[in-house]
């Protein structure tokens, strides 16, 4: 049910998932971790298990090598890998739901159809990013201490290791994913006995040591190789210490499922917990994974790309949380009350399966900045630029590099930051007159896009020096904000050169933007390789 709902987008990649694709091919040709061959290694990523499968993936040669069964592997291998991370979820809900009841099968059914339903999970899963591995990770989290505790095996080596090795695996999956450090001894401390307080102490510290050793160890690697002791995406970004207002964010989502579907998802938590202590502290167990996880939602800061980004672990986790209370809440329950508990249920999911379905459709035909869009507009595109004024060493201020990391054949300066230190250093220290400087006086880039955003932001667009060392190539007509392409002077070298990159431009581009909205789910073409030139219209 989740790879034929996530078939409905299509072959659509967020642009964003693509900077992963950039340093995964520059790592499995032995480039180091870089977006592009030859500019300075900057931890332009956030998540080094997904980049590090994409470049397993690159060396076996069944990602970003060509095509598989006919589908572009770039598109094909990131959305296979989402696929299997997604059955992951649902074994670990079967895994949970085989301890508690005869039909196991059933409870995992209920949660795949959940999942399904939820839009913000497909889409995020099946984008190229991490999110499909994340989930995963935080789920055998979760399952893992709630088997435990059902068992009584809570405080036993095997299980304090595997939290932590877990938690571990979710902070490098993604930076939010250090809070799930928490996990296990956050539910230690709620079920410990005082017969138990130096068994669980002991545990505590095996297990922040098994959290430790990977994680400290890529932290360590980290600072010797960039000398940055978080990645320079969280710099460009600027995430500070979160503050209290912030935890009222995690109302949004519940916004966003409908407010009956959480009400009923509480009161059926609730009569499971009621049943027996036995299922109270395992269901404990649960809840604290999917507090932190809202926790985690609620503090970082809010994401642009729309549909919950941040969200995946808080529907993978709610998911496998209701359906096995529902469950239980259905088992312990007469006949009479199994009728009314289903009614609730379904009066309740209705109103939210409809908004999804609405959400869902709404996002398909507009999805988030694909990136086969960016390799066109700011890879291909400025390649023929570069050609059309036999530019063989230049470069290329942009603030969109995911796709364009893959097709340029010139380095990209990174106007956002992420790829870039000194940039990000700028935009943490909210100094904009310095990245002016930077750009027209340091880097002095032979090409130059902005468009809404970031020329207002960076005061780009109002810098005298932009009219005074470069020629406008295409520009956007009003009532956008002013922005387009621009060229330095002195890479012109006459008229009918100038003459011609306007034509080229007022030609193509146009199309490669229309069809951002008139078909967004397309391809690329069979491959992405630096240097290309035709534009992969449908």
């Amino acid at each position: 049910m989740i790879g034929w709902r996530a078939a409905q987008y299509g072959n659509w990649i967020v642009d964003d998932a693509a900077i992963t694709f950039a340093y995964a091919r520059n790592l499995a040709e032995g480039l180091g971790p870089v977006a592009q061959p030859g500019v300075p290694a900057v931890e332009g990523f956030s998540n080094p298990t997904w980049t590090a499968l994409l470049a397993i993936g690159r060396l076996l040669g069944l990602f970003d090598r060509g095509t598989l069964f006919g589908i572009p592997d770039y598109v094909l291998f990131p959305k296979a890998l989402a696929l299997l991370c997604c059955a992951g979820v649902l074994v670990a809900c079967h895994v949970a739901a085989s301890l508690v009841t005869r039909r196991p099968w059933l409870t995992t059914l209920a949660a795949g159809a959940a999942l399904t339903a939820v839009p913000s999970f497909v889409v995020w899963c099946f984008s190229g990013l991490e999110n499909s591995l994340f989930a995963l990770v935080v789920t055998c989290l979760a399952v893992v201490a709630f088997r435990a505790v059902l068992l009584g095996r809570l405080l036993s080596p095997k299980v304090a290791v595997a939290a932590g090795l877990l938690a571990a695996a979710a902070a490098l999956t993604r930076p939010d994913g250090a809070i799930y450090a928490f996990a296990y001894p956050l539910i230690v401390l709620v079920t410990l006995r005082r017969a138990t307080i130096t068994r669980g102490i002991r545990h505590l510290l095996l297990s922040s040591a098994a959290f430790a050793v990977p994680f400290g160890g890529y932290v360590l690697w980290r600072y010797l190789e960039f000398g940055r002791l978080v990645a320079n995406t969280a710099v460009a970004k600027d995430q500070g210490v979160p503050e209290v207002q912030q935890l009222t964010r995690a109302g949004e989502l519940v916004q966003y499922a409908g407010a009956p579907a959480v009400l009923v998802l509480m009161v059926t938590v609730g009569l499971a917990m009621s049943r027996s202590s036995w299922w109270r502290d395992g269901m404990i167990a649960l809840l604290v994974v999917l507090g932190l996880a809202l926790l985690a939602y609620a503090v970082i800061n809010p994401d642009w790309m729309g549909q919950y980004r941040f969200a995946t672990p808080v529907w993978a986790l709610a998911a496998v949380t209701g359906s096995l209370a529902a469950t239980e809440a259905l088992r312990g329950t007469g006949a009479r009350g199994r009728v009314v508990l289903s009614i609730a249920l379904v009066v309740a999911l209705l109103p939210s399966g409809v908004a999804f379905a609405a959400a869902g459709g709404k996002f398909r035909d507009t999805p988030t900045l694909p990136m086969c869009f960016i390799a066109d507009r700011f890879g291909r595109v400025f390649n023929q630029y570069a050609d059309i004024l036999g530019v063989r060493q230049g470069s290329i201020l942009e603030p969109d590099l995911g796709g364009s990391s893959l097709t340029s054949r010139l380095p990209i300066v990174d106007l956002a930051g992420l790829v870039d230190g000194k940039i990000a250093d700028m935009y943490h220290d909210h100094d904009m007159a310095a990245l002016r400087e930077h750009v027209f006086e340091d880097v002095r880039p032979t090409f130059i896009h902005f468009r809404m955003y970031w020329g207002p932001a960076t005061g780009l667009s109002t810098d005298p020096r932009l009219f005074a060392d470069y020629e406008p190539i295409y520009t956007y007509p009003a009532p956008a904000d002013f922005g387009g392409d621009f060229v330095r002077k002195d890479a012109v070298h006459s008229p009918e050169q100038l003459a011609a990159l306007r034509a080229y431009a007022a030609e193509t581009v146009p199309v490669v933007e229309t069809h951002i909205y008139t078909w967004p789910r397309r391809t690329c073409g069979d491959t992405l390789e630096p240097g290309q030139t035709t534009v992969a219209l449908p």
